[in-house]
């Protein structure tokens, strides 16, 4: 009996200690030799290499090459699907057995703690950063971390323990929560920007064409306007000065020759011939009064029963026929030369057809 309980206890002990290296994950640790287990290193590695060898045979027909498979960026999966191995001291009751894997229905019930306690929208509690568009894992106890910054603290640590409540043999999944969170926040934050862009362009158009009814702005307003409408003007101003003094150089060459035209028309000098069918003209208008002083003409050319038949009147004034067959008063053409604004000028317009002329004093 008494060498039984010895064997019990050896074993209790053994079961122990393989137990707590198994959870300080100090596997690497071992009672035999180094060299033995260099020796058990080498074989296990020959042996997989052996394993993973394949033999390859050469057809000569070409492989189709195969594109890399696209994986669904917001699939959600589990990363330690298969628990680990019972130890001794689990097998006899010693320690609690590790717990099954959870099914999708208790790892929806896991996120939705996460999700109401909102830790995907608080920094990672290990690193104090947003998760944005890391990758981002969700343990059986619904915290939330950066999926390297957890796998740093378990190598660090050199346990399995949850940073925040220090459960053991916790499960992971890997989440996408932070990462839509930081879509949704990008994208809200680029319309907003843009709604704000589209308000000030809408405010600023609303203050340049409306005035507002504070006497001070309303006054700054209309200073701006007037500022405005006169750049616009001084813009639309031509100031190329050689182009301008061409034009007034192409002015002055029409005037002048406007002017030639003038003295070859009215500088000759009328012969008999010509009065006498002007005033032939001046007969046919059969004009009875003055155009200036509106008074009575004498007749040009007035058969002599005619002037017989006519009473006595008063004096008759010098009548002056124009080379354009008008028939004026003399003193009333000579009043009109004078007081015209072209009294200075070598040649005067008729006041009636506007036409340079030249007069010639009848006889009645």
């Amino acid at each position: 009996g008494h060498s039984s309980k010895q064997d019990n206890l050896a074993v209790t002990a053994v079961a122990l200690q393989d137990h707590i290296l198994h959870d300080l994950q100090l596997r690497d640790l071992s009672i035999a030799g180094h060299s033995k287990t260099k020796i058990q290193q080498r074989d296990t590695r020959s042996k997989s290499l052996k394993t993973n060898t394949k033999a390859v045979i050469d057809t000569g027909l070409k492989t189709a090459a195969q594109g890399p498979k696209v994986e669904d960026l917001e699939k959600e999966y589990v990363l330690d699907p298969k628990p680990p191995p019972l130890t001794l001291a689990q097998k006899l009751g010693l320690f609690e057995p590790p717990p099954l894997p959870l099914s999708s229905g208790e790892w929806e019930k896991v996120k939705q703690r996460s999700v109401m306690q909102g830790d995907s929208m608080q920094p990672c509690p290990i690193c104090r950063e947003d998760f944005e568009l890391r990758p981002q894992v969700l343990l059986s106890c619904s915290h939330v971390f950066h999926r390297a910054c957890l796998q740093a603290f378990e190598k660090f640590a050199n346990k399995k323990t949850c940073p925040l409540c220090r459960k053991n043999q916790y499960q992971t999944r890997v989440i996408h929560d932070g990462a839509r969170l930081f879509r949704i926040k990008c994208a809200t934050r680029i319309q907003a920007c843009w709604r704000g862009h589209v308000v000030r362009k809408w405010y600023r158009e609303l203050r340049r064409t409306v005035p507002p009814t504070d006497a001070k702005l309303r006054r700054k307003f209309f200073e701006g306007k007037f500022t405005e409408i006169s750049h616009r003007i001084l813009c639309s101003y031509h100031t190329d000065i050689d182009e301008l003094f061409s034009e007034i150089d192409h002015c002055l060459a029409e005037n002048r020759s406007v002017l030639r035209q003038l003295e070859a028309r009215c500088g000759r000098e009328l012969t008999e011939g010509d009065w006498e069918k002007i005033q032939m003209q001046a007969l046919h208008r059969e004009a009875r009064e003055c155009p200036i002083c509106l008074a009575p003409l004498p007749t040009l050319g007035r058969r002599r029963q005619d002037a017989v038949e006519t009473p006595p009147g008063p004096p008759s004034r010098e009548t002056v026929l124009l080379s354009c067959s008008h028939v004026f008063h003399h003193t009333c053409l000579l009043a009109l030369e004078e007081l015209s604004l072209g009294d200075s000028c070598l040649f005067h317009a008729c006041p009636l057809c506007r036409s340079c002329y030249q007069k010639k004093i009848l006889e009645c």
